[in-house]
């Protein structure tokens, strides 16, 4: 909390790549607290990326104060600072080409650490790339976002676990936070919000029910029946469809995109975002529709008496029930 509130309100450099460096050192333990040699690695393949990252961010921002005498966040002109930034940024945050660490760290963290870094630890690279949107490449920023929209939904299509593929989705809605930065950073911002309560809502309802993999997703409905339907419209919200919560960024960036002339662009993300919404409906699919097979390999699950936590009530109900609010939200953006 205090690296993420240091870097969001900064405004020199210096500044901004110290709160990145302290959330970087607080997240390793998180990871590897369990000691199994998965978390052991996922640790330190997490620092080898997140050190690269921040060396470069302080290169990009040297060179640039270097050549331009600024130390200021929003003042950065200098073409190769800009590029080198943008690359560092897609580093820390998994943009293609520079995702391959994040599924892998994922799957060796916990389902908390997981939430963790894929709502709370995105948000201060967020606010860096929102602060210097304006200078950057918007060629290389649009092939980066349809790149991840495409692989993000390519490679969760035939995931088995459950922390994959939501780093997976991950990859996919950054691709849709990216390609609007340049036009509509608010939209950015109500993407990354939307996607943080939904993401949240799902990662504590699968802490609850102990699912890892889809297999166990399969028998849980016994255990929390009502919680699996809550989580299968979370899913579907995740998905994007029109009913639910997370159909709103979706809608209003391909609403700007198309403004923007940009309607190609639009025209591959909204068909690159229905293969997210393949293992999304297989997740909610697995999560309510389908029975175990009779000769059970697990053992038999029964119901959960304690009540569902208010906080998975509360971000389930605003991860599905948002949309009437988006003329509002246009308004205010």
């Amino acid at each position: 909390l205090l690296g993420t509130s240091i870097t969001i309100s900064s405004n020199h450099w210096m500044t901004a790549w110290t709160g990145l460096e302290i959330n970087t050192l607080a997240i390793i333990p998180l990871i590897s607290k369990s000691h199994h040699p998965r978390a052991v690695e996922a640790a330190i393949k997490y620092f080898l990326v997140q050190a690269a990252a921040s060396a470069m961010v302080l290169f990009s921002s040297m060179t640039n104060a270097w050549q331009t005498g600024q130390w200021d966040i929003t003042q950065l002109t200098h073409p190769t600072s800009c590029l080198l930034l943008t690359t560092a940024i897609a580093m820390k945050l998994g943009l293609v080409p520079f995702h391959f660490w994040f599924p892998e760290v994922l799957q060796g963290s916990s389902l908390l650490t997981s939430l963790l870094l894929s709502t709370l630890m995105k948000f201060p690279p967020i606010t860096i790339l929102f602060l210097t949107s304006h200078s950057l490449n918007p060629h290389l920023l649009a092939l980066m976002a349809i790149s991840s929209a495409a692989l993000g939904g390519w490679m969760g299509l035939n995931q088995t676990q459950t922390r994959k593929i939501l780093a997976f989705s991950s990859i996919s809605h950054l691709g849709w936070m990216t390609i609007i930065i340049l036009y509509n950073p608010q939209l950015t911002l109500l993407t990354f919000y939307v996607y943080s309560i939904t993401t949240a809502a799902i990662f504590l309802t699968l802490n609850t029910t102990k699912t890892l993999n889809l297999s166990t997703l399969m028998t849980s409905w016994t255990k929390t029946p009502t919680l699996n339907a809550t989580l299968m419209l979370t899913l579907l919200s995740l998905a994007g469809l029109p009913p639910l919560a997370g159909f709103m960024p979706k809608w209003f960036i391909i609403q700007e995109l198309t403004k923007q002339e940009m309607t190609p662009a639009a025209l591959a993300m909204a068909l690159l975002s229905l293969l997210g919404l393949f293992f999304y409906l297989r997740l909610a699919y697995y999560s309510t529709i389908t029975l175990p097979p009779n000769p059970a390999n697990h053992m038999k699950q029964w119901s959960i008496n304690s009540p569902t936590s208010p906080t998975i009530a509360t971000l389930a109900s605003l991860s599905t029930l948002l949309l009437p609010l988006s003329p509002m939200v246009l308004a205010s953006i």
